[in-house]
């Protein structure tokens, strides 16, 4: 690992601990020139893929693109990071699990969208409403009467 202060690349690992609910590695690092230490996180390396947009148009998968649309939706909400960067996981094992090379933007934000509905009722028609582009108070009405009726149904059942 290249050391951040002098670029030499002699480390030595002082301490390995499970992070992130064993999904990766915490690993502090000594560097043996400078003496400098630093954290250094290992994880599984996910299957790459691209994202097809609505008019086509192709580009990788960006996880942070994700990240900030949960945490755009969720200001000033009691929405930990801890909950975002969970969802966020979600979402990444969904789309895996798809085994697709390309995934249209439509099954990332309708699984946005399943996500934010068990976080927060308030982010989830936040993002609705930028997601499928409101224009009528009348279909905020209609989202929120959905989220009703469901909240009803689980109750009964």
């Amino acid at each position: 690992m290249l050391c951040p202060k002098c670029n030499s690349l002699d480390d030595k690992v002082i301490d390995s601990r499970l992070s992130k609910e064993g999904k990766s590695i915490r690993r502090r690092r000594e560097c043996l020139q400078c003496h400098h230490r630093l954290t250094t996180y290992e994880e599984i390396e996910r299957m790459e893929f691209l994202v097809v947009k609505r008019d086509g148009r192709r580009e990788p998968f960006d996880r942070q693109k994700l990240q900030s649309s949960l945490v755009k939706a969720s200001q000033k909400r009691p929405i930990s990071l801890h909950v975002i960067d969970d969802a966020v996981l979600k979402i990444l094992s969904y789309l895996e699990s798809l085994e697709h090379h390309e995934i249209p933007t439509k099954l990332i934000g309708d699984e946005l969208m399943k996500q934010l509905r068990n976080i927060d009722p308030i982010a989830y028609v936040r993002y609705a409403s930028v997601y499928r582009a409101f224009q009528e108070v009348g279909e905020f009405i209609e989202e929120i009467q959905s989220l009703n009726d469901q909240s009803t149904t689980i109750t009964i059942s």
